[in-house]
């Protein structure tokens, strides 16, 4: 079961209490108080996600409340609650953290909203917490891994542009990192404490991703039954992720740049003004100068968005660094699969040192993972590799390799796996694109690579 979101409603009133009560109950575990020296002993005790305050109560008004959850607990917002008349507390509650203001008597359906909103945005950045503490656990020095000048660069200039707000555009192939990127952006810059919501623009079909990066009022299409918060509201204060951005339409991309040049959004169906303060990393393997070229990628948008340039290499062009990505990930499933394998045996890492790596490092961890989960002993050998299996004390070798050559192998185990994707999504690239986790265009490429015929989505 779903661990309910915990409310800390504080007022004076008992019958304002109980209004909150009545209506918030149903879907939220409500704690009351009336008064703020006792919110305060109330959230020393409880897992509090989100308090609502009045403003004017006697011995500690809802200000001096505000002041004192904002200096110890941080990750709690606060929704002030206020008289019409009495605007300026409210704005002043805004400038010392409150997360949002209602005005009394309230509109039960707005207050919904800001709360949702809210609890949106802490769910986004207690699973940012639980994610940087997974990495921490799994390897506490956890960076863009090798010692390559060129990787050392990248890490050099992460650094220097996280504590700023500039626009980010990371390009390079599909696999080499460019979420890892991002996310270490995020991790060292003053938002780091906001909320990470990343989005893949080619994963989603255009006619939605609209509607789930700007959001929706109810009734703005057949089916929109309720208001949806879109990923830049999500993000609000904190950094959003457009990956694969070069798969945008090109309406989406007037929107963009309009959003970029203006820090506001409009939900569709909706007529107000919604003001975004969010960092906007995105990322591509397209060829950008070709792309603007053909007419596909507006050229004022690209320069709104390559304002702190960083391409990543391919694996190929960091082989001295393959020994440190291997070990890497066979210590991560080492720790997953319960094993104890200490490496790949020699005539495998000099198969790896020769191959390409069409999939870049995202490859080399899905062919580890399943080369851990195959071997027995403590060393990787070829047959796992491969994809060998044992039945009856016997190799039965299903994907076994008409050459010695690492490539055809693994091109033979790829055409499988994308073969099975595409049969699973009814021959439609997208989905299956979905399913294997790579943007469309990169499996459109891969399918021409490899010599299948896929369906026309056009």
């Amino acid at each position: 079961m779903t661990k309910k979101f915990t409310i800390l409603v504080v007022d004076d009133e008992k019958d304002m209490l109980k209004t909150y009560e009545n209506i918030l109950k149903k879907e939220y575990r409500i704690i009351i108080s009336e008064s703020g020296i006792d919110a305060l002993q109330k959230i020393e005790r409880n897992d509090v996600d989100l308090v609502i305050s009045d403003i004017k109560m006697p011995q500690m008004d809802g200000i001096e409340l505000l002041k004192h959850i904002k200096e110890k607990h941080t990750h709690i917002d606060v929704i002030m609650a206020t008289a019409s008349k009495d605007v300026a507390s409210a704005v002043q509650a805004m400038k010392l953290g409150a997360y949002d203001y209602i005005n009394k008597p309230f509109d039960v359906s707005e207050l919904k909203l800001i709360i949702e909103r809210s609890l949106e945005k802490i769910s986004l950045v207690k699973e940012n917490i639980q994610l940087k503490e997974t990495i921490k656990s799994s390897n506490p020095s956890l960076d863009l891994i090798g010692h390559n000048k060129e990787t050392q660069k990248i890490r050099q200039i992460i650094k220097d542009i996280a504590p700023t707000d500039s626009t980010v555009l990371i390009t390079g192939e599909s696999g080499s990192g460019k979420e890892i990127a991002a996310r270490l952006i995020h991790n060292q810059s003053n938002r780091k404490n906001n909320p990470f919501v990343a989005i893949n623009c080619a994963a989603i079909p255009e006619n939605l991703l609209e509607s789930e990066l700007f959001g929706y009022e109810r009734g703005a299409f057949t089916g929109a039954m309720e208001r949806r918060i879109g990923k830049f509201e999500l993000a609000d204060s904190g950094t959003l992720f457009l990956d694969e951005i070069g798969c945008m339409s090109p309406t989406l991309q007037s929107k963009l740049l309009r959003i970029i040049e203006d820090r506001k959004i409009e939900r569709l169906g909706g007529n107000a003004q919604i003001d975004i303060d969010v960092r906007i990393v995105a990322a591509t393997n397209i060829d950008f100068e070709k792309t603007i070229k053909e007419g596909k990628f507006r050229e004022d948008l690209y320069y709104r968005l390559n304002v702190i340039p960083i391409k990543m290499l391919p694996l190929r062009d960091r082989k001295d660094d393959l020994e440190l990505f291997i070990n890497f990930f066979i210590g991560k499933f080492n720790k997953e699969f319960n094993k104890n394998i200490r490496s790949v045996s020699p005539q495998v890492y000099s198969k790896l040192r020769a191959y390409n790596f069409p999939g870049n490092v995202r490859e080399l961890q899905n062919l580890l993972e399943r080369a851990v989960a195959l071997t027995k002993g403590n060393m990787i050998e070829e047959e796992q590799i491969f994809g060998l299996r044992y039945s009856s004390g016997n190799i039965q070798d299903e994907n076994k390799p008409t050459s010695s050559d690492l490539k055809d192998a693994l091109e033979t185990f790829e055409k499988k796996i994308i073969l099975n994707a595409l049969a699973q999504s009814s021959d439609n690239q997208t989905k299956a694109a979905a399913k294997l986790g790579i943007a469309r265009t990169t499996l459109s490429s891969r399918l021409l690579a490899l010599g299948i015929r896929g369906q026309d989505e056009s």
